[in-house]
């Protein structure tokens, strides 16, 4: 996936010294999740990567082509553009794809909007709004596994949720059709019309993704980095300037030295103060962190308790 020469890899995740045939708690998690790609290959006709240019999907895609090295990974990719995303993770996600000669598709809410068929919120926010787009591409498209790159430190609904999670017919989400999972068993039957969303980074903290990237030297978006930027202040949050809703009156806009943490719709995903510019001071200040990524900077998690999985009930990840 590239990298920067100045972000050299981290020595102490390196395997143990003690013995070469020591396996690092990374080693391990890398492990599982080529497990999981590969258990997926073999069980499913039509499999999709969700990938948006974030850094846990680029952590995902990683994988995928260590995976099945050196033939090309098996699957296309799948993004939901909300139309209001970080300029800088758009033009990432392209130049990766056109790097490895991937099959993007890319499901549009603006396109949705201009049919009439959503509407825009009164609060700008179009996360809301991914779920009938990527609802809809999963079955024009008819994937039967859709792996996603979500992990259960972030949000009390994904830590309720097994590497497979069953969708029925609908998309929806039942949390009383988990099926059980031991011994890295993976129940894959599904009926036709249902699907099956695939978690390989289930099992990694937000802590375990940035040393991975460390190790591997994969190239992120400069985003992700302290860089000076335009940003306003909502219930909290910095936010960045847009023509999606914001500022409203009385929301000055000021120039900050921040970085994200985690990276989605501009109108939900806010910021954070920083002047970590290189990996080892974004490592340092996520260890020191006591908010998970989405509880300190995703607006769309505060609504409610049980947002998230409300939204997942209704087909969102």
């Amino acid at each position: 996936m590239g990298g920067s020469p100045d972000r050299s890899p981290d020595r102490s995740t390196d395997r143990s010294t003690d013995s070469p045939y020591a396996l690092t708690h990374l080693d391990a998690l890398e492990s599982e999740a080529v497990h999981i790609f590969r258990e997926v290959a073999g069980e499913f006709e039509r499999p999709v990567v969700l990938f948006s240019g974030g850094k846990d999907s680029i952590v995902m895609l990683h994988l995928a082509l260590k995976a099945f090295a050196p033939a090309a990974v098996p699957f296309s990719l799948l993004h939901v553009d909300t139309g209001h995303n970080f300029p800088e993770v758009i033009e990432y996600r392209d130049r990766v794809v056109a790097q490895h000669g991937l099959r993007l598709h890319v499901a549009s809410v603006q396109d949705y909007i201009d049919r009439g068929v959503l509407r825009e919120r009164p609060d700008g926010t179009r996360n809301p709004l991914q779920t009938l787009p990527l609802t809809e591409a999963i079955q024009r498209h008819r994937f039967d596994a859709v792996f996603g790159g979500g992990r259960r430190d972030e949000e009390k609904a994904r830590a309720k949720e097994r590497v497979f999670s069953l969708r029925d017919e609908f998309s929806q989400w039942d949390p009383r059709r988990q099926r059980p999972e031991l011994w890295q068993l993976y129940n894959g039957r599904h009926a036709p019309g249902e699907h099956v969303r695939v978690f390989p980074l289930s099992n990694w903290t937000e802590l375990d993704v940035w040393q991975y990237i460390q190790r591997e030297r994969i190239e992120l978006p400069e985003i992700y980095f302290a860089h000076q930027r335009e940003v306003f202040a909502r219930d909290g949050m910095w936010l960045t300037a847009g023509d999606w809703g914001g500022p409203k009156d009385g929301e000055s806009v000021e120039k900050r030295r921040i970085r994200y943490r985690t990276v989605g719709d501009m109108s939900c995903t806010g910021a954070v103060d920083s002047d970590a510019t290189t990996l080892d001071a974004v490592i340092a200040e996520i260890a020191a962190s006591r908010l998970t990524e989405r509880g300190a900077t995703r607006a769309d998690d505060k609504l409610s308790e049980a947002a998230m999985e409300d939204r997942k009930r209704e087909g969102y990840f």
